[in-house]
């Protein structure tokens, strides 16, 4: 029972993963609804991810290397595109007078994208159980974070009805 919920959920993640990836490496291809597919998926990111992460695997992954040239080139490319959708004010339990910090959802789905490829490469060259170990220890330490930041910005657009793009 617990090697098919293993095998499943991983089955799942790989799916959802490929889903969203392919929807980032497509941005722009189709820009006018790409919010709204997007602001579907990331629900669908964060259940995969969080049933893989049930499955109990607390083994530390090796980091990924991610050329920096190409995270800065997906960046500036999702930043042009979401124009200003961008960035979002992150609000924090503070004083008042304290500074707020601010963040960016082209930041949030580029540092999501390397991690999630990452591990559909591992899965590619037949190591699932590697690739299931760097989603959770990712999610863990990094993307998580990203995946609620982004989730949080893009149903405050949907609520104010901006999940469109201009196609000016």
């Amino acid at each position: 029972m617990v090697a098919t919920s293993c095998s499943t959920a991983l089955t799942d993640m790989v799916g959802v993963a490929g889903d969203y990836c392919d929807l980032i490496e497509n941005a722009g291809s189709d820009p006018r609804d790409w919010l709204e597919r997007l602001y579907r998926v990331m629900p669908r990111l964060h259940s995969a991810v969080t049933e893989l992460c049930a499955l109990g695997e607390d083994n530390e992954a090796p980091p990924s290397s991610v050329d920096l040239d190409d995270r800065f080139e997906l960046y500036s490319r999702l930043r042009r595109l979401l124009g200003d959708r961008d960035y979002y004010w992150l609000e924090f339990d503070a004083a008042p007078e304290e500074i707020h910090m601010s963040g960016s959802l082209a930041d949030d789905l580029t540092d999501i994208y390397f991690d999630l490829r990452h591990g559909l490469v591992l899965f590619d060259e037949v190591w699932p159980q590697q690739a299931a170990q760097v989603w959770q220890s990712s999610y863990r330490v990094h993307w998580g974070q990203h995946l609620v930041d982004a989730e949080r910005h893009l149903y405050a657009l949907k609520v104010r009805n901006q999940l469109m793009l201009d196609l000016a």
